[in-house]
């Protein structure tokens, strides 16, 4: 699995994310405990998110990996915890703006 910077991946649950920054190494991306499929190939309709494992990703969030580097952002919504390496991936904390007076 090559993840390169604006590659497009989907997740058994729908949802749909690109790649922001590329991981320095990683051996499994999976989404909802399934590995995620390039986005130009067909959705297989069979696989469903594990129920441990269904978070729902909203449109517009991103998700990051410090170990690995990887950062991810949703595209298009669905279900599906995104995990790397067995490693959950951590909702990425918005940055405040500065204040104008």
């Amino acid at each position: 699995m090559e993840l390169k910077p604006g590659s497009r991946w989907r997740g058994v649950g729908g949802a749909e994310f690109v790649v922001v920054r590329p991981p320095k190494q990683v051996e499994s991306l999976q989404s909802g405990g399934h590995p995620v499929q390039p986005a130009a190939e067909a959705a297989n309709p069979a696989l469903q998110p594990e129920a441990d494992v269904s978070d729902v990703l909203a449109v517009g969030k991103r998700y990051s990996d410090d170990a690995s580097g990887l950062e991810l952002l949703v595209s298009k919504a669905g279900k599906g915890t995104l995990t790397v390496d067995g490693r959950v991936m951590g909702l990425k904390e918005t940055k405040a703006l500065p204040a104008s007076d």
